[in-house]
């Protein structure tokens, strides 16, 4: 086999581009922004001085930065972006007329999927770091027209959720955020019991999931299920097995 170098590129190997916003909350294990999460190399790019703060405004003065970072990945040789934010979905349509490579920047983009797929009578329940910012510009960014079987909890009330990601304080308290996304999980059950399926939207949330799983018995959706299903499409697996 011949190999041929690709022109400014210094590394290979990583399919998968992460844009980070400008925030220095403790990532733990199964978060977007911790390398360990994934069973393949990714790829991380700060977006300076995008901050969590401008993402829960829905401020979009820092799309020319995102437009940077993404192509900067681009160079690298990634084969397709997201981000560490489902509120970057503010960004997803310019970023992906300027690039050459699938753009996908938000979880929420999973939901027309699960709009398909879960029986006519079921609704998708939305666990959001801010349900007051989640409004109709963040969903229409992402093609959600119809929102009339989703339901939307957001965990901005949140002591120990708020103190480590919304303030960014410097300290997760790892048990405590998770009975907070749980009981929030099943608070949204309780007032809704049509849902059938949750969607995490915040990319700090795939840590809890199995334990809201565990909680509700619903399949539950987020930013990993995605990047997982998505690298799946970019770097195809050669199956041996026997018949």
């Amino acid at each position: 086999m011949i190999y041929h170098r690709k022109k400014g590129q210094v590394s290979y190997g990583e399919a998968i581009g992460i844009l980070l916003l400008d925030s220095e909350a403790p990532f733990i294990p199964g978060d977007v922004a911790n390398a360990s999460t994934y069973d393949f190399p990714v790829r991380f790019q700060r977006v300076e001085g995008l901050t969590v703060a401008q993402m829960m405004n829905r401020d979009k003065a820092g799309l020319k930065k995102v437009i940077e970072a993404g192509k900067a990945l681009q160079r690298e040789g990634v084969r397709a972006i997201t981000s560490d934010c489902g509120f970057m979905a503010l960004f997803q349509k310019e970023l992906r007329n300027e690039l050459e490579i699938p753009v996908f920047l938000s979880s929420l983009l999973q939901i027309t999927f699960l709009q398909q797929i879960i029986p006519r009578d079921r609704r998708i329940g939305i666990i959001t770091a801010n349900g007051e910012s989640l409004d109709d510009e963040v969903l229409k960014a992402c093609g959600i027209i119809d929102k009339k079987n989703l339901v939307i909890a957001g965990l901005e009330t949140e002591k120990h959720f708020s103190s480590a990601f919304l303030l960014e304080e410097g300290t997760l308290d790892v048990n405590a955020v998770e009975r907070e996304v749980v009981e929030k999980a099943l608070n949204l059950k309780k007032l809704h019991p049509e849902v059938g399926a949750i969607l995490m939207e915040c990319s700090v949330l795939p840590p809890y999931g199995k334990a809201v799983q565990e909680a509700t018995g619903l399949p539950v959706f987020d930013f990993v299920t995605m990047i997982r299903y998505v690298f799946s499409a970019l770097v195809k697996e050669k199956r041996i097995g026997f018949m």
